[in-house]
């Protein structure tokens, strides 16, 4: 299908072929009519990807702190290598869109194929010709409203949620300033509720537009404080709503000089926020900014899991100010057609984007057509190259996050005898840009037709958490060697289920492996070496300043991600087992009480047992400080000591001496289980035994269970 993409690093826009997305449970598939290009932000998106990288930078001072903080930790060379690598990623453009669906995904109501619908959200509705959105950013379209007007859909509900921030009452003398498509959105909706309106901005003509769809005073910018002087009789506007767009910040510093005492000002669009003091603490105004479309903006509950907000404690939701501008539209109270300037089919996409870059006439509204709506192209499956098949490790990758491509892909390339046939993601967009960049033979946004290619004998899987044990028995069945980044799977019954899988088909089974990658680092060699045939039990510590991670973080969340002891506590027992060369068989786990982050499970100590009579600790602490090292294993056995600090440095003590082994750069071990997954491929011995995957799989499960009861468990 045909996608809007855009190359953050040169800066390059296309018009892409891309895979089609899947349905997703809670989502709807649908093929577009029309998309809607918002020129004001998607200027800026395209703006800041065309500058160079100091260009770059200094639009994102943020993400400089943590470039230098991993620069610091990992070494100049690795970091820019991450750095370009992410800037590599495509993008989607586009938010607003409205077409017909094709297809509910499972736990979808009120939804089936035909229905149009309008859609929203940044990576959702996107400029496609078929999109996969989440239900609670789609409605129905109305009867009498087109798919032309419904594709404002996004644009409309942001504008109304900063008319229900002003609060508008009856009579107000309200102010907007700036009369982009928000501006002129606002205008229309606050004469719907009552309103008198002065509208200002630069621009003549959309000073023209604005009074032809209702503004009761239309003024230029330097003329505003005169004009709601004029209006409000010198009391000053009840309330500002600011949908300007400008770096500066004199629509807040206007602002405060023409709203009354006690008066609002509402900010929707992206401006300076230098607030000048004095007219907004004498005249005590209240200022509010709006959260775009509205309640639920930006919450993954909300958003992607589907979960509503009560009707009577959130009256307007996001999804419900998306039908309530649908609404107005069928009403006839607002008028989007006027506002429509441009319109081209999706194959001519560069050229709006060309115009709004260049400024080289008009433009307000620009729409995106879609004439394959009615056959949508559903392809899932693009050619990149005739790379022939020869090799003994043909590998599909499922899944290819920031970790696969920054750890595990770099470590397969030029290994002999090892060739990347497919590339699966569930967003066509990278999937094309990853396979073409590797010269795979295709790529594909539905991970099934991986394990149906007949030539692909091994999978990599790197998605999240929620989907390992079913993705790794569904290619197991298949025949398919397996390589899954950790965990292996979050619940007991699906480890019971690989296992049977595994069970069943005997000594002809795939090999299975566990991205456990710190077992591989030359680090833990040295320490099996160094207590090579000892005759006493180990006490170990594996120290880990983990950092926190927020709530609302995929990984803490325990249907996705599991949590981060299953989701990484996993690598520093399995280090523990590795390195005593015995399984674990009892497990307990003890959280703090309480924490100001309302998260307790990523601060905890796990202490392990295990079968030769050796004990370990686990201290897994999320509340540290970043500059302190992040790990450190202490080895204690036979009058012998071993430190291991970050993969960079270990130091043995043995004899009243010490000696010291440094790498030259942190050696977690993620070239060696490459090598060693490979080549346990061809020469039939897999590289991690079954047993020790399900050993630490199980202590991980009852880590989590004995926080939660304070039992011992014991295996």
């Amino acid at each position: 299908m045909k996608q809007v993409v855009q190359n953050f690093r040169s800066g390059e826009l296309k018009v892409d072929e891309v895979p089609a997305p899947v349905v997703r449970p809670g989502s709807l598939l649908v093929a577009n009519h029309f998309s809607l290009i918002s020129a004001g932000t998607e200027k800026s998106t395209v703006s800041v990807a065309k500058k160079n990288l100091v260009g770059k930078a200094m639009e994102r001072p943020e993400m400089v702190k943590k470039v230098i903080s991993k620069a610091r930790k990992d070494g100049l060379m690795d970091t820019m290598k991450m750095v370009f690598a992410r800037l590599d990623t495509p993008a989607a453009l586009g938010y607003s869109c409205a077409g017909t669906v094709i297809e509910a995904g499972s736990g979808i109501d009120g939804f089936v194929a035909g229905d149009r619908v309008a859609c929203a959200g940044q990576n959702y509705a996107s400029h496609a010709e078929v999109v996969s959105v989440p239900g609670n950013l789609c409605v129905a379209i109305p009867d009498g409203v087109d798919s032309e007007d419904a594709a404002y859909v996004t644009m409309g509900a942001i504008a109304l949620q900063g008319v229900r921030q002003a609060e508008p009452r009856l009579g107000d003398i309200v102010a907007v300033i700036g009369l982009g498509l928000l501006g002129q959105l606002t205008v229309q909706m606050l004469k719907a509720n009552g309103c008198i309106v002065i509208a200002s901005d630069i621009d003549p003509d959309k000073l023209d537009l604005a009074g032809r769809l209702g503004a009761d005073v239309t003024v230029l910018s330097d003329q505003l404080e005169a004009g709601a002087a004029s209006l409000s009789g010198g009391h000053g506007v009840d309330s500002v709503v600011i949908t300007a767009s400008t770096r500066e910040s004199s629509p807040v510093e206007v602002a405060g000089e023409i709203a009354r005492k006690k008066g609002r000002v509402v900010i929707v669009g992206a401006v300076g926020m230098n607030l000048p003091r004095e007219p907004y603490y004498i005249k005590e105004l209240e200022l509010r900014l709006s959260t775009s479309y509205g309640p639920g903006r930006y919450d993954n509950e909300y958003e992607e899991k589907g979960h509503d907000y009560p009707y009577g404690y959130v009256r307007w939701t996001e999804k419900r100010n998306m039908e309530a501008f649908l609404a107005l539209i069928q009403q006839g109270k607002v008028d989007v057609k006027s506002l429509t300037t441009h319109s081209f089919d999706i194959s001519d996409a560069e050229k709006p984007y060309r115009i709004i870059m260049e400024n080289s006439e008009r433009f307000l509204g620009i729409l995106l057509s879609y004439s394959s709506h009615k056959s949508p192209n559903l392809e899932r499956d693009i050619v990149i190259s005739s790379t022939q098949v020869a090799d003994k490790v043909n590998m599909g990758i499922i899944g290819a996050g920031s970790h696969v491509k920054d750890m595990l892909l770099p470590a397969l390339k030029g290994m002999k005898g090892v060739q990347i046939r497919a590339i699966c993601t569930g967003n066509g967009i990278n999937a094309k840009a990853l396979a073409s960049k590797i010269s795979a033979a295709y790529c594909t946004s539905d991970y099934s037709e991986v394990l149906k290619d007949e030539t692909v004998n091994a999978v990599l899987i790197g998605t999240r958490n929620n989907v390992h044990g079913r993705m790794v028995k569904h290619s197991l069945e298949t025949g398919k060697h397996v390589f899954v980044e950790k965990p292996l799977c979050l619940t007991q019954a699906e480890l019971d289920a690989i296992t049977e899988e595994l069970q069943q088909q005997g000594a002809d089974a795939p090999q299975l492996m566990v991205g456990l990658n710190r077992r591989f680092s030359v680090h833990a060699q040295k320490a099996i070496d160094f207590y090579k045939g000892r005759n006493d039990p180990l006490v170990m510590v594996y120290r880990v300043n983990a950092g926190a991670l927020p709530h609302d973080h995929w990984t803490q969340d325990p249907e996705v991600g599991g949590g981060r002891i299953l989701g990484e506590a996993c690598h520093f027992i399995d280090y523990l087992q590795v390195i005593c060369g015995s399984k674990p068989v009892s497990v307990h786990a003890r959280s703090i009480q309480s924490h100001s982050s309302g998260i307790t499970s990523d601060h905890t100590v796990i202490s392990l047992s295990f079968a030769d009579g050796s004990i370990g600790t686990v201290i897994y602490a999320a509340g540290g400080d970043a500059a302190l090292p992040k790990e450190r294993c202490e080895l204690f056995a036979d009058g012998k000591s071993a430190v291991m600090d970050d993969f960079l440095v270990s130091e043995f003590y043995a004899g009243g001496k010490k000696s010291t082994f440094r790498t030259r750069g942190r050696d977690k071990g993620f070239s060696e289980e490459m090598k060693r997954f490979c080549t346990g491929i061809m020469s039939g011995v897999p590289a991690m035994p079954f047993d020790d995957i399900v050993a630490v799989t199980r202590a991980c499960l009852l880590a989590v269970e004995s926080q939660k009861t304070g039992k011992v468990y014991e295996f």
